[in-house]
């Protein structure tokens, strides 16, 4: 099942009366195979990158520890 993070940006469309638009800043998908879990993770700052592991907790940190390192980054530049 994909996983799309969203933000809210800081900018308001004005044809949408004030509404706060959204900026999708990555895609995480994480899938189950027959000997190990999959998490592929697409953003504009990493591109597509894919973690595999026996187990889902190990995969799911994975995935974690490189996006808050991403987005941490990110925002100091």
């Amino acid at each position: 099942m994909p996983i799309t993070i969203i933000y809210p940006s800081k900018y308001r469309d004005e044809t949408i009366k004030g509404a706060i638009m959204e900026e999708s800043l990555c895609n995480v998908e994480f899938l189950k195979g027959p000997k190990a879990f999959v998490a592929r993770v697409q953003s504009d700052l990493g591109g597509m990158r894919e973690y595999r592991s026996e187990s889902f907790e190990e995969v799911l940190e994975q995935v974690i520890i490189d996006l808050q390192e991403e987005f941490e980054t990110s925002s100091v530049q």
